[in-house]
């Protein structure tokens, strides 16, 4: 019987879920009775700084907002921007009758609920509702059979949290005073840094090796066709038996791992000319069956890795778009480690291969997918569209990012339950005797799929855009052993070994799920902490480590090494899955990780004891160099430094005779900071430039080159007052485009200082300026403000000339089109090309539907197609900006009067609400000003 049958007549039951959009869906399908309501994520959490700790905490517990020595009690505050939320909340609660926490099954929604209910304190019944689809069956079943909230899984997510607390306010402090100041540490967040880092150091550590070999076009002598080609390409394997050197043969360090014949460019022309006349003829033909099976379902990671692959979606805007898809009922939960599908799914995948491919790809039994991965956290399905029977793409009427994702969600499930695709793959070995003696036996390999299989709905893409898709094939002319070819062609390849790629956001999640790192629903929002921190930023889809998070990974690595050790932290993952399982207890744990504490051997993994003394590691500080773990020899006397201010080269010391230093740019990868990049910044005019002294007042003018390029300055006398109101601020301006260092000239400078200029006045006495601003010179009347052509018209504009651009009409509306900076080719969402624009606000991409501001980090000159494709579509993700409403009510015509009783009323109500407005900003104000002084950049997330 449903637990709502007494309440069914004429009762009222409260749905809490996490998401308004989720509460929409979820509302048509229960009908009335049912009020749903959102808590729009969590409504309680560890307090964000010492300024939302209540006055009865103090010390320790205010900074950390975990009380460590009793038992690390939690402290949670309501959100600030929650309050409301939670009063709506209790007075929906009030006025009904059950109450369902309907928030997602996995252990943040679980700790959401049970936050709920230690805020909301229901006097009425409680049911934890669960369900993975939201869809008008799943829902309904899930109302009718509630579960009881599951504490271990809300255990373990606080242990979680606290842990996650625990070290980012404990390191991030050591990273502020040691490197430099808002730096934040995480749990996982420096461990993917690290990743990033160490990819970067052997690029840099690596040293490239050249090879040949040799590529021969052979012809069978007879008319082709596409079954039995008339010639093929292959590569020289052996000479005299001896394998020759390819590029897998080579270290790090551009030598030889293995005794392997090594070419030359002048051996391997040699040897191509002295094969031109050979006689060659096939000395075998090895034939194997080909069997390729279909990849299992998607969950979390693979999804994210897919989508960046085949449609440009960066992990953070994969899941968001996949949050649209399942809050609208369109797919599954898609925050899971499984890759198993329902009995209901295997039948729809099933049903639909029939329908759309027939009975001959079909498999006798349902695939079954074991789980790879280790600790899975719940017990969700695979990502899969939902319900009993799946719509196809074009049954959706989704368009754009959504249309895409689904589509690719729903091709790799009904692909999953397919048949192998089969064939044969063939290698034929060639071989003759050059005119010099010397034997070579040239290699090809072929591959034919003579049955599709699952290959009809799906393909997997790879990450390394050359690899070799599975559906590729490669026929090789039908030959058999002792057939004589044809030489049309022998020519010599010269080959160069290439440093490990950079890690992409896909290849990234990839590589933390095998290290069993962190968990895959947090990726996404790993990724973008390191990107938003200045750790790591992009160049394409790679992701490059910025020079700080050398620094920071440097310190970590020296002082905190176990912290950022990848066993250590898999092992820590291990220690809270068997705290969710019951097997292991969180406060005896968490005294261990923070105090080293020996009251918890209990917990301690079979592999030993790993834990122990956070707190000791970060009280002692006075062994960290800051000075040394910021620096980084570049070679030849050269050191790179991380400042305060940002990266600089330097050689000597500070104040000594011969002393260099130079900025890097910000956007520099740290593998391409050779000696000769050094003495080139080194070479260019850097430091102070003096010009001479104002005639007027009497101050020193120099010339700088900034972090946002030259400007000139003038040096104020000592004991000027600068700060207070006498404070008195020294003239500064940038130096014009077509001005240098190098070349600027004391009245050069004082002509800049003296902007904005007074042109005149129009004849109401109005004064006009010329004034150089961000998007480039311009006049300015009161609040009349029109371009200017050039810089120099700064300085020779007439007032007659600027009265008479302002006698033309304003331009209102887009000036006429500029032409594109860069064609990056087409969308693969859009299907419309992409172009690089200059706009107001800088350069930007666009399809013509969607427009995206390029990042700090992106180049025009350097942006890839990929790089594009994938900000057109996190811009896309984000859906339109929101447009502020405007204050229109002034304007409005006068409302009818009210009856007097209604507008006392209504005056009453108004008053009110401008109070409790005044309060709440007042509040509001003072809260920031105290976060502002005392809130520390610490990780807060989840890892």
């Amino acid at each position: 019987m449903s637990p709502t049958s007494e309440t069914a007549k004429g009762g009222r039951r409260l749905v809490i879920v996490e998401s308004p959009a989720k509460a929409k869906t979820i509302k048509g399908y229960l009908g009335p009775g049912y009020v749903v309501e959102a808590s729009v994520g969590h409504i309680r959490d560890l307090p964000n700084g010492a300024a939302e700790v209540p006055d009865k905490y103090t010390g320790e517990v205010r900074r950390l907002g975990v009380d460590v020595e009793h038992d690390f009690q939690p402290i949670y505050v309501v959100n600030a921007d929650k309050k409301a939320q939670v009063r709506k909340l209790k007075e929906l609660l009030a006025e009904s009758d059950e109450l369902f926490l309907a928030t997602d099954e996995d252990r943040e929604g679980e700790a959401i609920a049970w936050h709920l209910q230690e805020v909301l304190k229901p006097k009425v019944p409680v049911h934890r509702m669960v369900f993975h689809e939201i869809t008008k069956d799943a829902i309904r079943d899930a109302v009718a059979n509630p579960r009881e909230l599951n504490q271990r899984m809300v255990d373990a997510q606080e242990t979680r949290r606290i842990l996650d607390r625990l070290y980012g306010y404990e390191v991030s402090p050591v990273l502020w005073k040691k490197v430099m100041p808002r730096l934040s540490a995480g749990r996982v967040q420096s461990v993917a840094t690290r990743l990033v880092v160490e990819r970067e150091r052997e690029r840099i550590a690596f040293r490239s090796a050249e090879y040949w070999d040799l590529t021969g076009t052979f012809s069978t002598g007879r008319a082709g066709d596409p079954s039995d080609p008339s010639s093929l390409v292959a590569r020289l394997n052996t000479v005299d038996g001896k394998r020759v050197a390819q590029g897998r043969d080579f270290g790090a360090n551009g030598q030889l791992k293995s005794e392997v014949l090594h070419l030359d460019e002048a051996n391997a022309r040699a040897l191509a000319a002295a094969l031109a006349d050979t006689a060659f003829a096939v000395r075998s033909v090895e034939s194997k069956p080909y069997r390729r099976s279909p990849y299992a379902p998607f969950r979390t990671t693979t999804l994210q890795q897919e989508a960046s692959r085949k449609l440009g979606f960066g992990a953070k805007a994969t899941m968001q778009v996949a949050q649209k898809l399942y809050e609208n009922g369109f797919i599954t939960y898609m925050r899971t480690d499984s890759t198993t599908l329902s009995d209901t799914a295997v039948a729809a995948a099933r049903a639909q291969v029939t329908q759309l491919y027939g009975a001959d790809y079909l498999p006798e039994k349902p695939r079954v997918y074991a789980g790879k991965v280790k600790n899975a956290q719940e017990a969700h399905e695979a990502i899969r569209p939902s319900g009993d029977r799946f719509r196809t793409p074009a049954e959706t009427g989704l368009t754009g990012d959504q249309f895409r994702l689904y589509e690719l969600i729903w091709k790799r499930t009904v692909a999953s339950q397919m048949k192998d695709a089969t064939g044969n793959s063939v290698t034929v070995k060639i071989g003759g005797r050059a005119s010099d003696g010397r034997d070579a036996e040239f290699s090809a390999s072929g591959k034919t799929i003579t049955f599709h299989g699952f290959m009809k709905a799906y393909v997997e893409g790879a990450d390394d855009p050359n690899a070799e898709l599975d559906d590729r094939e490669r026929r090789l002319p039908q030959v058999a052993e002792g057939d004589a070819l044809a030489a049309e062609e022998i020519t010599a390849d010269g080959h160069a070994t290439k440093p490990p790629a950079r890690y992409t956001e896909a290849s990234l999640v990839k590589e933390l799920e095998e290290r069993e790192i962190g968990r895959p629903s947090t990726y996404a929002s790993i990724i973008g902490t390191i990107l938003d921190r200045g750790y790591v930023f992009k160049k394409g889809t790679a992701l490059v480590p910025s020079f700080l998070s050398f620094a920071v990974v440097n310190l970590l690595e020296k002082h905190f090494g176990r912290l950022v050790d990848y066993d250590f932290t898999a092992k820590m993952e291990d220690d809270l899955d068997r705290i969710a399982r019951g097997e292991a207890q969180s406060v005896p744990w968490l005294k261990r990780f923070y105090f080293g504490s020996e009251d918890a051997t209990e917990v301690v993994p079979s592999g030993g004891d790993h834990l122990g003394g956070l707190k000791e590691l970060v009280t002692d500080l006075g062994a960290i160099d800051a000075r040394e773990i910021s620096s980084f020899p570049v070679g030849e006397g050269i050191v790179l430094r991380v400042g305060r201010y940002g990266p600089y080269v330097e050689r000597g010391e500070k104040d000594a005779e011969g002393h260099q230093r130079a900025d890097i740019p910000d956007d520099m990868a740290p593998d391409e900071l050779t000696v000769a990049y050094a003495e080139e910044l080194f070479a260019k005019p850097s430091g102070e430039f003096q010009l001479g002294k104002d005639p007027v007042s009497g101050n020193e003018i120099v010339a700088k080159d900034g972090r946002y390029g030259p400007y000139v300055t003038e040096i104020l006398p000592e004991g000027t007052p600068k700060t207070g109101k006498n404070a008195v601020k020294a003239r500064t301006a940038s130096l014009f485009k077509t001005m240098s260092l190098d070349t600027i000239t004391l009245d050069d400078a004082l002509k800049l200082m003296s902007l904005p200029r007074v042109v005149g006045t129009d004849a109401e006495g109005v004064e006009i300026t010329a004034q150089n601003g961000r998007y480039g010179p311009y006049l300015k009347k009161g609040t009349d403000s029109r371009s200017l052509e050039t810089e120099d018209q700064l300085f020779t504009i007439t007032l007659d000339e600027a009265l008479a651009i302002y006698a033309q009409p304003k331009q209102r509306g887009r000036a006429a089109a500029k032409p594109p900076l860069k064609e990056l080719g087409t969308d693969p969402v859009s299907e419309k090309p992409v172009v690089v624009k200059d706009g107001r606000f800088g350069p930007y991409v666009t399809d013509g539907e969607t427009n995206a501001t390029l990042r700090r980090d992106d180049d025009v000159e350097t942006i890839t197609p990929e790089r594009g494709y994938e900000l057109l579509a996190e811009k896309r993700a984000k859906g339109p900006a929101k447009k502020t409403a405007k204050k229109t009510a002034a304007k409005k015509a006068p409302a009818k009067k009210a009856p007097a009783k209604k507008a006392a009323a209504t005056k009453t109500a108004a008053a009110k609400t401008t109070t409790a407005k005044k309060t709440t900003t007042a509040k509001k104000t003072t809260t920031a000003k105290k976060t502002a002084a005392k809130k520390p950049a610490a990780s807060s997330s989840d890892e």
